[in-house]
C-alpha cells in the first residue's frame, strides 16, 4: 500500500529551488545508474529525484519490473537496495529542461562520464534522447542499447518520463524500461 506523499512545497519553495543542486542517489556497482535531464523545481525544494507529480519515473519504474512495488520520490534511498541509482546530466534545477544552455549538457555529459568511471554501474540509462545526443555528441542516436561503452559500462537511452513528453503513455515508457531490466537481468 502506497501511502500519502509528504507535503508539496510552496511557490516560495519552488521559486527558491531555481538553481540548486540534489544529491546523486548513487554507489559503486550498481546495476542501472538512471540518469535524468536535471532536476526540476519540486526536486530541488525537496531533494528528491523525479518528485513532479506528473513525472511517470516511478510509474515506469515499478510497471517494468524494476521495483516490487510503485515508489515516491520521498522513498528513493530503497532504489539502492534493488541496485538502482540516480544522477542527472546537468546538475542545476530548472522549471523546464530546455532552459538549459547546449554547454551545459556538454559539461554535464563530461561530469557524468567521470561519475561512471569512478562508480562503475554495469549500465548507465539517460533518461531523454535530446540530452544525451547534445550531451555525448552523438546526434543519430536512437532510443535504446548505445554502441559505445564508458569503460566496462553499457549506455542505453530511454525516453525522457516527463509528463511533458507526451510522445509516451506510461504504458509505452514501461515498456522501454522493461527492455533494458531484461537485458540487464540476462547480461
Amino acid at each position: 500500500m502506497v501511502s500519502a506523499s509528504p507535503a508539496r512545497p510552496s511557490p516560495a519553495d519552488l521559486a527558491a529551488a531555481q538553481d540548486k543542486t540534489i544529491p546523486d542517489l548513487i554507489a559503486p556497482g550498481l546495476r542501472v545508474l538512471f540518469c535524468g535531464i536535471n532536476p526540476g523545481l519540486r526536486s530541488g525544494a525537496t531533494g528528491q529525484h523525479f518528485a513532479r507529480p506528473g513525472n511517470r519515473f516511478w510509474p515506469a519504474l515499478h510497471r517494468s519490473g524494476f521495483t516490487p512495488r510503485l515508489m515516491r520520490p520521498d522513498e528513493q534511498r530503497e532504489l539502492l537496495e534493488l541496485g538502482l541509482g540516480i544522477t542527472n546530466v546537468a546538475p542545476r534545477t530548472t522549471a523546464k529542461a530546455d532552459e538549459l544552455t547546449a554547454d551545459e549538457l556538454r559539461a554535464g555529459g563530461r561530469a557524468l562520464v567521470e561519475r561512471v568511471e569512478r562508480y562503475e554501474p554495469r549500465v548507465l540509462a539517460v533518461l531523454g534522447i535530446g540530452a544525451y545526443r547534445t550531451a555525448f555528441g552523438r546526434r543519430k542516436a536512437a532510443v535504446g542499447p548505445q554502441s559505445e561503452r564508458i569503460g566496462e559500462t553499457a549506455l542505453w537511452v530511454l525516453p525522457n518520463p516527463s509528463g511533458l513528453n507526451a510522445h509516451y503513455t506510461v504504458d509505452a515508457l514501461a515498456a522501454e524500461f522493461r527492455a533494458l531490466r531484461e537485458a540487464v537481468e540476462t547480461d
